[in-house]
């Protein structure tokens, strides 16, 4: 890969490199690019897509009522709270209607 379309790369992705990382990452992403064309050569027509490399399930557990943690538990490690609720700086400007 050319060391301008490394450079490029980098500068798409927000890094700042010098002339030897950009000589090494070039030679790196060639060997990359290398690899996608050998890919690119396997014959997939029979293959079937899918979402996932391995067999997914989810794990589902009934939706039951258990203990929770009193209040006073709860607000135990709070940076700032009332004693009845958490306390959070204003992140929203109130306008006027």
């Amino acid at each position: 890969m050319e060391i301008d379309e490394v450079r490029k790369v980098a500068s798409l992705a927000r890094l700042e490199l010098s002339d030897q990382e950009l000589e090494t990452y070039g030679q790196n992403l060639t060997q990359i690019l290398g690899y996608v064309e050998v890919l690119n050569e396997v014959d997939i027509k029979e293959v079937m897509p899918m979402p996932h490399a391995v067999d997914l399930q989810n794990v589902f557990r009934p939706d039951e009522r258990g203990p929770s943690l009193n209040r006073t538990a709860a607000l135990s490690n709070a940076p700032k709270t009332d004693g009845q609720f958490f306390q959070v700086p204003q992140i929203l400007e109130q306008k006027d209607a």
